[in-house]
């Protein structure tokens, strides 16, 4: 690593990764807190298991149509000004959960279907927010540095879980003007979205160039580098919107993200139920719930630096989607909770870990807009299982009584993810092309 190389990716490490930590942890945060608000909102609301399921599932409804179109305005407007709006945007219909009791009676609407709305318009503002990103880092960041980059990135979801679900636990206590705790919990738990929002409008840079932060040669070097992946791609293959749309790898990764979806969203919609099932507290189910997500961090760390290492990924995605299966699988088959809380922290950890070893496949062969629109489609396609999984765990829970039946088809998603995985049509011979020269920068 030479010396500029060293200052520039210092830098930009130091100034982008924990902000965006702390964007995606509020989008994490209010994305799931609707698990915790159910354990006292069913009651107040009259919602079943399949009712609940249904409403957190839509959410991803409206985000696969809203994530291309919102991506392609990202990257023609900038990164600082639609994050911005996303934020904000998703802040305060988050906020508005807690007033479904009011919305419905000012409205005449029944409680479930102004759920409903709600969670179809969270989606649609929060649509675009997770691909732009992974978009805006491949602006900042080069190649062999991406699996790391993005596991940094993404230890925003076990930290919100780590630090929101103790939070969430003790919020269901909080009472007062008339609102009670899993009202405040959807209030406190919007605040933050909004403020961070209005934080990215004067801390995000939206390309290098405009870098006050960084010295001319510092831009120079990243700018040139860039310049020279893009052209070691497109030398190879360079696919235009239609194309990334619709070329057999993107709907492969899609595939791949679909199945692990539907295990981590089934999964962690329904935590909260399946811990307070123990007999434990609210404030209990909050630290029982964090635990998992502890493991989760421990293992994207080290997986993601192993997949850069070796300049690998759809084995290490395919192995992390398998330990996700066995852990998720047998947690239906045990009834001691100790061994249930094993099970789950063991399948938490291949969970947390595929991510960031996956976004640089198809940031491996796609470029400029097609990069946008192709993870943008992966995404969107991806997360559909996010209606999928929860509604399947709510189903199957009103059906048979438990959540076994629903954590096994769960399992069973996560091992067709493996398998797909296992197989992509991606050369890993591309990965290292488009690092060359700079492999050894992973050792």
């Amino acid at each position: 690593m030479d010396e500029v190389e060293k200052r520039v990716i210092g830098k930009v490490m130091r100034r982008l990764i924990p902000f965006l930590i702390l964007c995606y942890f509020v989008a994490y945060l209010d994305r799931v807190n609707v698990g915790f608000a159910k354990l006292h909102m069913n009651q107040a609301l009259g919602f079943s298991e399949a009712a609940f399921g249904l409403g957190a599932g839509l959410f991803f409804i409206a985000y696969f149509m809203f994530e291309v179109p919102s991506n392609l305005f990202l990257e023609r407007v900038g990164a600082r000004v639609w994050i911005a709006r996303i934020m904000i945007s998703w802040g305060i219909v988050s906020a508005a959960f807690a007033f479904i009791p009011q919305i419905s009676t000012a409205t005449g609407a029944s409680h479930e279907t102004v759920f409903y709305t709600l969670r179809l318009l969270l989606g649609g503002c929060e649509a675009g927010f997770f691909p732009g990103i992974i978009f805006y880092l491949t602006l900042w960041f080069p190649a062999v540095y991406r699996a790391r980059v993005i596991s940094f990135f993404m230890l925003a979801i076990p930290i919100s879980s780590i630090v929101g679900s103790p939070i969430s636990g003790m919020l269901l206590n909080v009472s007062g003007w008339g609102l009670v705790g899993w009202q405040w919990l959807f209030i406190f738990e919007a605040l933050p979205s909004i403020l961070v929002g209005l934080g990215v409008l004067f801390y995000l840079t939206d390309f290098p160039r405009q870098a006050g932060w960084l010295q001319p040669d510092e831009i120079a070097w990243l700018e040139n580098v860039q310049a020279t992946e893009k052209k070691n791609k497109e030398q190879v293959e360079h696919l235009s919107l239609f194309q990334a749309m619709t070329d057999i790898r993107i709907l492969s990764c899609a595939l791949v993200y679909f199945c692990l979806n539907a295990a981590g969203y089934g999964v962690a919609f329904f935590l909260p139920t399946i811990i307070k099932g123990f007999g434990v507290t609210d404030t209990q189910t909050g630290l029982l719930a964090a635990l998992p997500f502890v493991f989760g961090a421990i293992g994207m760390v080290l997986l993601g630096r192993h997949s850069d290492r070796t300049m690998e990924r759809k084995r290490h995605v395919a192995v992390a989607l398998l330990m996700a299966a066995i852990g998720v699988g047998l947690s239906g088959l045990v009834s001691s909770p100790v061994l249930i809380m094993a099970l789950l922290c063991f399948a938490q950890i291949g969970i947390s870990a595929v991510p960031p070893m996956f976004w640089p496949l198809p940031a491996s062969f796609l470029t400029g807009a097609s990069a946008a629109a192709g993870i943008a489609a992966i995404n969107s396609l991806g997360n559909l299982s996010g209606f999928a999984g929860p509604f399947l765990m709510g189903y199957m829970k009103d059906l048979t009584g438990n959540f076994t039946v629903g954590l096994l088809l769960l399992a069973g998603c996560a091992v067709v993810g493996a398998v797909v995985a296992a197989t992509l049509r991606i050369d890993q011979r591309r990965e290292q092309a488009v690092g060359a020269g700079q492999a050894a920068l992973a050792h």
